[in-house]
């Protein structure tokens, strides 16, 4: 059968169609004047009642059979197309096909309308299938994103270049036909346009590029820590898309950063910490150096050596002190000769003791207690440790507690934290040097 044959045989069907409808109205008396406008109405409701049937069942037949196939694992794909409503959009499908059939018939009495409908119907048809990819896209895109190799990846933003493709396609094909003229003829309009495009488009270009650098040089994944204070932004990636790359705040709010900023400043990405499993405690104590004195006495000595942690420390260093001092011929009539103990060094040794054997501090990491140059504040005896957790709630817990201790030990050893008391509003300071009697040491 060729062409010609096959546009006859469509023109008859269409005839026998039209023709029994107009059969029908007429033998309900209908005037014959008014007669084609009523057929029209009346074919126009039947293929509605008809679309409207078909697509429901349609759309459940397909749900049921999706819903029993994705329980399969080898088919989760199936389960995300549900969730993007898959279904619905393929199930348009048939009666897609009816009106597109239909309309010949419901216009043959009017030619003109017939061709504008036709046109729509096409530009319809180019807007369903955008659909339809556009569902299959963001399917894939949450079934990726779930894979642990890549959930951390901005595949959000790669698809979302596809869709703006398909878009941009779709939108020439559409127009195309509407004007009735070839898509070669608007590409060429559109590559005279090509710098508007550019300045207009320029965002969502510089986003891509970006996007591809933060992702080829591994600057950001989801769900890591960064800080960016020219953005005020101090917490989690939760999205990385074409213009934006979002960040949940630790105090809940929402910043969006342009993705080329993170290219082309500074930020910082803190997940070199959480990956190690331990975040730094860098934190100093002021020790007033009034209170920094020689240890004399061998009986005060032996006071200290009952702070069991630094016992061994004061014996070891002791005969190493007395040995040089002896070799030199110092004259220990006068504590500046030679070599001392100090209760400042006791003091440093028990803290380094007590943070090498604090269960909470990684012992694989550095461990260090140093003094940095003196201030009007005294002098600052720096802790420098890690502490063994990531979690912010958890790790301000071991900080305060390391510190508390430290604080408190600073007494036994007849050393005074330093307090601001420039400002006596509401404080009463009282200077007295505490020194625990024996009893209290072996407590």
């Amino acid at each position: 059968m060729n062409e010609k044959e096959q546009i006859e045989q469509i023109t008859q069907q269409t005839n026998i169609v039209r023709n029994w409808s107009m059969d029908f109205l007429s033998n309900l008396g209908i005037n014959e004047q008014f007669i084609k406008y009523i057929n029209l109405l009346f074919l126009i409701a039947v293929v509605v009642v008809l679309v409207y049937f078909l697509q429901v069942v349609t759309r459940k037949i397909l749900t049921a059979i999706l819903e029993r196939t994705s329980k399969m694992k080898r088919l989760s794909f199936l389960q995300y197309a549900l969730n993007r409503k898959l279904p619905h959009y393929i199930a348009m499908i048939v009666p897609f096909s009816l009106i597109k059939g239909s309309i010949p018939t419901i216009f043959f009495d009017f030619p003109k309308t017939m061709v504008f409908f036709n046109k729509l119907a096409d530009a319809y048809l180019v807007f369903y299938v955008l659909w339809l990819l556009s569902a299959v896209l963001n399917t894939f895109s949450d079934m990726l994103s779930k894979k642990d190799s890549l959930k951390d990846k901005p595949l959000k933003s790669y698809f979302q270049v596809v869709k703006i493709f398909l878009y941009a396609i779709g939108i020439l094909i559409i127009i195309s036909i509407l004007i009735s003229e070839n898509p070669s003829v608007l590409l060429g309009g559109i590559g005279a346009a090509s710098a508007i495009l550019m300045l207009v488009f320029k965002d969502t270009i510089m986003g891509f590029v970006a996007s591809i650098q933060l992702s080829a040089n591994d600057m950001v994944r989801i769900g890591d820590w960064i800080t960016m204070g020219k953005f005020n932004a101090d917490g989690d990636v939760i999205e990385i898309n074409l213009t934006t790359v979002k960040i949940r705040n630790f105090d809940k709010t929402i910043s969006y950063i342009p993705p080329y900023s993170l290219v082309s400043e500074s930020f910082q990405n803190w997940r070199g910490m959480q990956e190690t499993g331990g975040r730094r405690i860098k934190r100093s104590v002021h020790i007033k150096q009034s209170s920094i004195r020689f240890i004399e006495d061998v009986k005060e000595l032996e006071r200290f050596k009952r702070i069991q942690a630094i016992s061994e420390y004061i014996d070891e260093r002791y005969t190493e002190i007395k040995k040089h001092n002896e070799s030199i011929g110092a004259d220990k009539s006068v504590a500046v000769n030679g070599r001392n103990l100090t209760n400042m060094g006791l003091f440093r040794s028990y803290v380094n003791g007590y943070l090498q054997s604090h269960p909470e501090v990684k012992q694989d990491m550095m461990i260090m207690v140093r003094q940095l140059d003196p201030t009007s504040k005294g002098v600052p005896l720096e802790l420098y440790m890690f502490a063994d957790t990531t979690v912010w709630a958890k790790y301000e817990g071991i900080v305060a507690d390391i510190f508390d201790h430290i604080m408190a030990a600073a007494k036994y050893f007849d050393l005074e934290i330093f307090e601001d008391v420039s400002n006596p509003i509401g404080f009463q300071h009282q200077q007295s040097q505490v020194k625990p009697d024996d009893a209290a040491l072996e407590n």
